[in-house]
């Protein structure tokens, strides 16, 4: 069975990442994640606004 991890995720296995990595990591997902967000927008228009409607209710109502 083939190893399905990459050479750089192996070799840092066993050692700690550094904050520097750790930073780059979660841009990375974050990227990824926002970038899925707005292709979700695009492909379902009609819950996307819904759900902007929602947040915006819930902004509304929020007490500063």
């Amino acid at each position: 069975m083939p190893d399905t991890q990459s050479s750089d995720e192996t070799d840092n296995y066993g050692t700690p990442e550094t904050a520097a990595q750790r930073r780059a990591r979660r841009a990375q997902f974050l990227r990824d994640l926002n970038e899925a967000r707005e292709l979700r927008d695009r492909v379902q228009p009609r819950r996307a606004r819904a759900a902007r409607m929602r947040q915006q209710m819930r902004m509304r109502t929020f007490r500063w």
